[in-house]
């Protein structure tokens, strides 16, 4: 198994692939997973859940840094457990494309990155993950299953407590899918992009939205609904039905408040069931 040499972030080259020797580049991959990242140290947990997939071919991995808080040594070790059917591409511009950062691009959340490495990716099938959240082993499966015959799919998620790890219930307020949740009017609905799998040469004209926020957001956070907004509207969507991610809640996002009302109302609901 090959591994980053490096032991800092700012003398790794801008691409590096990380697979066992003699792994083929060329042939497309079954499905391809993007991260991107400042490297903190909830990357590995990311990363071995993408190891931990089962029943699937070739996956490709790429990861691209954003603007690293973290060293990219501490992470190497976790790349001596990915497995062969695995490659991981390392893209480190050395700048970010953000405006949060420096950069051009208005996305606040990787700039430019995901649009980029979804170009790069070499599948058909992209799915995308953030460097805090993590995957069920039967992730890549269900989507891989979910997508034939549609365009893009999608499936559910978990809120998890990001002190314990522990998962508080089934997001069905926010991440639901098309014309249902609270974003049924506003937005005929939502999917967080750590739920979706593009088949990204059917979505190719979305590919550009992962970098551009809705107009009027001072937040300039919203790339993702820009996204989910086009794929509803242009493009057909298969559910997986099935909570296959674990989103660690944020206290300092827009909607934490609101979370925590909606997950403390569930608890209720099913305490008065018992």
């Amino acid at each position: 198994m090959k591994s980053p040499t490096e032991t800092s972030i700012g003398t790794m080259p801008v691409t590096h692939h990380i697979g066992h020797d003699g792994a083929a580049l060329q042939p497309p991959f079954d499905a391809a997973i993007v991260i991107p990242t400042l490297l903190r140290p909830s990357l590995a947990q990311a990363l071995r859940s993408i190891f931990a997939q089962e029943n699937i071919g070739r996956l490709h991995i790429l990861i691209g840094v954003d603007r690293a808080e973290g060293d990219i040594a501490a992470i190497n070790p976790v790349f001596q457990e990915q497995p062969d059917n695995c490659v991981t591409t390392l893209v480190n511009l050395g700048y970010s494309t953000s405006t949060r950062h420096g950069g051009v691009h208005a996305a606040w959340d990787g700039g430019a990155l995901r649009t980029i490495l979804s170009y790069m990716a070499n599948s058909r099938y992209v799915a995308y993950l953030d460097d805090d959240n993590w995957l069920a082993p039967d992730h890549v499966e269900k989507l891989l299953k979910a997508i034939q015959g549609h365009d893009y799919a999608y499936t559910l998620r978990w809120y998890v407590d990001p002190a314990t790890l522990k998962p508080l219930c089934v997001d069905r307020l926010e991440s639901v899918g098309p014309d249902a949740g609270g974003y049924k009017d506003s937005l005929r609905g939502f999917v967080d992009p750590n739920c979706l799998m593009l088949d990204k040469i059917a979505c190719l004209a979305v590919l550009g939205l992962w970098s551009v926020p809705m107009k009027g957001d001072d937040t300039n956070l919203s790339a993702d609904r820009q996204v989910f907004a086009a794929l509803v509207q242009h493009f057909r969507g298969g559910p997986t039905h099935t909570p296959t991610v674990f989103y660690r809640l944020n206290e300092l996002d827009k909607g934490y408040s609101k979370r925590l009302e909606w997950i403390a109302r569930q608890s209720n609901k099913n305490a008065g069931t018992q």
